[in-house]
């Protein structure tokens, strides 16, 4: 049974909590930051405040900027050419054997770029959203539909993490863990001196010590996540295929999307070096194919299909990795 629209309002609602909790520690820190350290602690040190200030706004801005681009990014959902044709379709629906289903699947599937299998061997369908699913495709049951390349569905940003958000999100923990490294660093001698009792006992205290605690507690929790994904990049994985490798005609290969640190690195942040720092999307593709490490499927014959549906955009050539 379908929860009711208000049932499902509440949840959407909620959704947002730790969103809100996010942004309300960035706000108390910016106040504590800002207000409570440069005016009220160190004002007999102007240029050191004036520095601390620039350092502390630069980051903030670009960390505020990767955050809300992670959030607000649409996650990608696969094309029209990805659902069942309408006779197909109403074969499909009125097929009860499972087998007679799966042929179905596999005379539409033989002209789509597609070279996953489940587990099984069975073409990869999602009856919610009713299409074919995409080679790392995969259906978010929170967001309710099928994401391009999802990674997971991150209740930080309610949001799915997948192809449309994925060097967003990354950028987003590199950020986060700069501005919880430049906090530590330039708190961390007012921080001793209030342990210490080198400085006067004022409203201040409280924040400033809260506030390196607060800071070294999330640059732990962050550094942590942010090393496992650049390790993801690096391998050309996301998070679901590093806990279950893709399955391909000759098995599973978990890294069967690898194609080298260099292009692996491309593949996410672009080939233009300048825009990889920041929060605009250049990761190449078009989230539908994926050039792959095919071992025994003709290349040729593959890059013929790719041309065939040139719905897809850039034509993806197939790659084929020395063995490992």
């Amino acid at each position: 049974m379908a929860p009711s629209p208000a049932l499902r309002c509440c949840k959407r609602a909620l959704n947002w909590i730790p969103v809100l909790f996010i942004n309300l520690v960035v706000a108390w820190s910016y106040y504590a930051y800002v207000v409570e350290l440069c005016v009220y602690t160190i004002p007999i040190n102007a240029e050191r405040s004036k520095c601390y200030l620039v350092i502390f706004h630069a980051f903030l801005a670009i960390f505020i900027w990767s955050y809300w681009k992670t959030i607000w990014s649409k996650p990608a959902s696969p094309s029209i050419a990805f659902a069942l044709p309408r006779a197909e379709k109403e074969l499909y629906e009125k097929e009860q054997r499972a087998e007679m289903q799966q042929e179905i699947l596999k005379r539409v599937a033989k002209n789509l770029p597609i070279y996953t299998r489940t587990a099984g061997g069975a073409i990869r369908y999602c009856d919610f959203c009713q299409l074919i699913k995409p080679d790392r495709c995969h259906h978010c049951s929170t967001c309710e539909m099928c994401v391009l390349k999802m990674d997971h569905h991150c209740p930080w940003v309610n949001n799915c993490v997948g192809f449309s958000n994925y060097k967003f999100f990354v950028l987003f923990l590199a950020y986060a863990t700069l501005y919880c490294v430049v906090i530590c660093a330039t708190v961390v001698q007012y921080f001793i001196k209030f342990w210490t009792k080198e400085l006067p006992d004022t409203h201040a205290k409280f924040h400033i010590l809260f506030l390196f605690f607060v800071a070294a507690l999330f640059f732990i929790s962050i550094v942590s996540l942010f090393s496992y994904h650049l390790w993801l990049v690096g391998k050309n994985r996301t998070t679901i295929e590093a806990f279950r490798a893709p399955v391909f005609a000759n098995g599973p290969d978990k890294n069967g999307f690898s194609l080298g640190f260099k292009r692996n690195l491309v593949e996410v942040f672009g080939d233009q070096a300048k825009n990889w720092i920041f929060p605009v999307f250049s990761s190449q593709g078009d989230g539908h194919s994926f050039v792959t490490r095919l071992v025994h499927i003709d290349p040729e014959q593959v890059n013929s299909i790719l041309q065939q549906n040139d719905v897809f955009g850039p034509k993806r050539q197939i790659f084929r990795a020395p063995d490992e």
